[in-house]
């Protein structure tokens, strides 16, 4: 392998990617369903690896979210740790402990910063002129489908043409989801880091579903890194739900709010429990239907990434990549079949809440759910019961 590839231009998707200089601070700020889970597992995967070459990764997780939504001043998911402030200091001591070196941070929630003063704040915190901010893109038309689904996995109770109805035909956008085009309107966030910045430290990548190892060698080269040092890590998929499991999440989100549980029951049973064992548990089969995005709704989001491709190619910043996708009206895929759920599918999901309980204080302790053995989850459910029992 020629790793001194690296050191010199290397074309992606078309166009010339220029390594950023020595001791940049490359700030990767998504937005969501871009590649950002991807990337941020591979690049902590290759932490040490990356050390070697004189990159940092300065998180002590994957994904420092708490951090990222306290620097935008947003809150967490439902149910999840509220971030403060101390969660933002602490990252920023890790990337000052970086020194001259070059390091990166990556969080799909940085796009997330609404207002400009939001921006200049971050920017000024993380190093100021040694920023250098990426942002992959991706068309709205593949975004949607994921985004919604996504909210379904955060309490949307909403059925997904009802929210393409909101989004596109009811001004002024901003209900049920308005997280939606702060992050996705791509010309105005775009917009809001240049203004800060400058377009010359900003780099637009424009993912190609096509080549799904593109992404990765754009951050080996703008890095300096050696080719194929980042990979993907299977483990950290972020799969999509298909739309019998979206569909039986909305209506558990539907019965969760008419009874006023706990926010924080939500968090640790159904999303970390049912929603992560049944991912990583299950995989979609060419019989699953996919969630099918309505034609009317393909044209609008061509319309707007017609405006959007416009507006950044006249913004003077990088872009990697052809803008001409963001503006293309996908085929339609006709109607969508009857989503029905797989047995195995329900029996993982329920077997996710069951670990969740059994993994609390006992078995599984430190470890993901969808990481810890069934047979010592099981056991351990199965001593607490026989316990409370005996108690009773």
């Amino acid at each position: 392998m020629d790793t001194e590839r690296t050191r010199e231009e290397l074309p992606v998707a078309g166009a010339a990617v220029s390594p950023l200089p020595a001791g940049t601070r490359l700030l990767h700020i998504g937005p969501h369903k871009t590649g950002t889970t991807a990337v941020q597992g591979a690049l902590f995967a290759a932490k040490e690896e990356m050390a070697r070459h004189g990159v940092d990764f300065p998180a002590h997780s994957r994904h420092p979210i708490e951090a990222a939504l306290a620097a935008c001043a947003r809150p967490a998911m439902m149910g999840d740790t509220a971030p403060t402030e101390r969660h933002w200091q602490r990252l920023l001591d890790q990337v000052r402990a970086t020194e001259e070196r070059t390091s990166v941070i990556s969080s799909e929630f940085f796009a997330d910063a609404e207002e400009e003063t939001a921006v200049a704040r971050i920017v000024e915190q993380l190093g100021g002129d040694r920023v250098h901010v990426l942002v992959t893109l991706r068309p709205l038309a593949r975004i949607m489908p994921s985004q919604w689904q996504q909210y379904v996995q955060n309490g949307l109770r909403m059925d997904y043409e009802q929210w393409l109805e909101h989004m596109l035909r009811r001004p002024p956008y901003g209900s049920p989801t308005p997280s939606f085009w702060r992050r996705h309107r791509h010309d105005r966030l775009v917009e809001r880091w240049a203004g800060v910045t400058g377009p010359d430290r900003v780099t637009v990548v424009v993912v190609d579903d096509r080549d799904r190892d593109a992404l990765m060698r754009t951050f080996e080269t703008l890095l300096r890194l050696p080719e194929g040092l980042l990979r993907p890590v299977p483990e950290t998929a972020n799969r999509s739900l298909t739309l019998a499991e979206t569909e039986m999440l909305r209506n558990l989100n539907k019965e969760f709010r008419g009874n006023a549980l706990p926010e924080e029951l939500y968090s640790r049973l159904v999303r970390h429990g049912a929603i992560a064992h049944m991912k990583n548990s299950c995989s979609p089969t060419p019989q699953d239907v996919k969630i099918r995005t309505p034609q009317w709704a393909l044209e609008a989001a061509a319309g707007i990434g017609a405006e959007a491709a416009a507006r950044i190619g006249g913004m003077g910043v990088r872009i990697l990549g052809d803008l001409e996708p963001l503006s293309r009206v996908p085929e339609s895929a006709g109607p969508a079949g009857e989503p029905r759920l797989a047995p195995e599918v329900a029996a993982q999901a329920l077997f996710g809440v069951l670990a969740t309980v059994a993994a609390t204080n006992g078995a599984g302790k430190g470890r993901s759910v969808h990481r810890t053995p069934s047979k010592e989850l099981v056991k351990v459910l199965g001593h607490r019961c026989l316990k409370r029992l005996r108690l009773r």
